[in-house]
């Protein structure tokens, strides 16, 4: 019988942490044959990134996971091989005491935020006393070896690199979206919160030579596009012309689909943790806007990705990526930082490239994960 294991998901920013639980207990299922239980306590944000999902089900199979409600009233349940406490949410206290009480006491993994920051490697693994005899461990997501890596399920490269050498499957996919690509548009995606600085960004990409096409799925950045058009409501499925800029607007898509628009596009801005790595193996340039932190804290994990990721570039092409992230994530003119994008167009998409191959070099996050409870087991026999 395969090994059960927990992972609870509290729901804080829409839809970044349920993506990434989701994501890892479908690989888990289906790459390491492991049983998992989903415990969210919101199942609407669920069913956002799985459609055919029930959101009023206590309980449902989902691709091969048990996804559960997390009630505010806790039902006695026996507790996994592995319990994942995903990005610091707090365990009922009836199942920690469950897991107390166990024979054989669980494994019990706090998955972290993910940060490119020097600090990371050495905390993962480090082990969390805990007065209970169980054992409570950090587990960092991360970019650098020492890390846990990346999600990634197997065979996602190629996958990907198929669908971006097949210009009729891309043509495909967004025909399906209601977009008609217009000869010789760049395609940017936009994902994002709020932003002062959206309508700066937006008037270059109208005022440019080339035209572009903007995909933008339902988010918060769309009463930003609304305002900016002048507009007193933005229907799904609406496009909009301004001088060389099409903006469509997108109904919110599946992560499946989600992952097809990145591959579509030449340039993605996205944000958060989920969107954020997807773009990464995307393999084109990007524009992250991190979640703002007290005390830019966020400012911190900004600089130290950005100093991994443009290591190896020439000096202008990092110039010219950290002042179109700088402006962004500070809401203020994007007109000249995109204007030396543009300039630099060619080493921005070679390098996206080129990190995307590197962490590949690396495990994936569920990989690593079940190599560490197998660890755990052999140092604890």
């Amino acid at each position: 019988m395969a090994a059960h294991w927990d992972i609870f998901c509290s729901v804080v920013d829409n839809y970044g942490d349920i993506g990434v639980t989701w994501r890892l207990a479908r690989q888990l299922v289906a790459e390491q044959g492991l049983a998992v239980r989903l415990w969210v306590d919101e199942p609407a944000a669920f069913a956002r990134l799985c459609p055919q999902a029930d959101a009023s089900a206590a309980c449902q199979l989902q691709q091969g996971v048990e996804v559960r409600l997390w009630p505010r009233d806790w039902l006695a349940v026996e507790p996994g091989a592995v319990v994942i406490e995903a990005f610091a949410c707090q365990l009922p206290a009836a199942f920690i005491t469950a897991m107390s009480a166990c024979a054989r006491k669980p494994l019990w993994l706090n998955l972290e935020y993910l940060s490119a920051e020097d600090w990371v490697a050495g905390c993962h693994g480090l082990p969390s006393p805990q007065g209970n005899g169980l054992h409570k461990f950090f587990f960092f997501p991360g970019f650098t070896a020492g890390t846990g890596g990346l999600l990634r399920e197997g065979g996602l490269l190629e996958r990907r690199r198929a669908f971006q050498a097949d210009p009729a499957a891309r043509a495909a996919f967004l025909a399906g979206l209601g977009i008609p690509l217009r000869s010789g548009a760049q395609l940017i995606s936009l994902f994002a919160y709020e932003n002062p600085a959206l309508p700066s960004w937006l008037e270059a990409l109208a005022a440019q030579e080339q035209p572009t096409q903007l995909l933008v799925p339902q988010g918060r950045i769309q009463g930003d596009l609304q305002a900016w058009l002048g507009l007193a409501e933005l229907a799904v499925g609406g496009s909009w012309q301004r001088g060389n800029l099409q903006v469509h607007l997108l109904p919110f898509l599946s992560q499946e689909d989600y992952d097809l628009l990145l591959w579509s596009c030449d340039f993605n801005a996205v944000r958060g943790e989920d969107s954020f790595v997807r773009a990464q193996w995307a393999g084109r340039p990007l524009l992250w806007h991190i979640y703002e932190q007290d005390e830019r804290a966020h400012w911190d994990k900004l600089e130290a990705f950005l100093g991994l990721y443009r290591q190896g570039w020439s000096a202008p092409a990092q110039q010219a990526l950290g002042d179109l992230w700088q402006a962004w994530n500070a809401g203020e003119s994007m007109d000249a930082a995109w204007a030396a994008c543009r300039q630099r167009w060619t080493e921005l998409a070679e390098q996206a490239e080129r990190w995307c191959e590197e962490q590949t070099d690396r495990p994936d996050l569920a990989t690593a994960l079940a190599e560490f409870y197998r660890n755990w087991l052999s140092c604890a026999a």
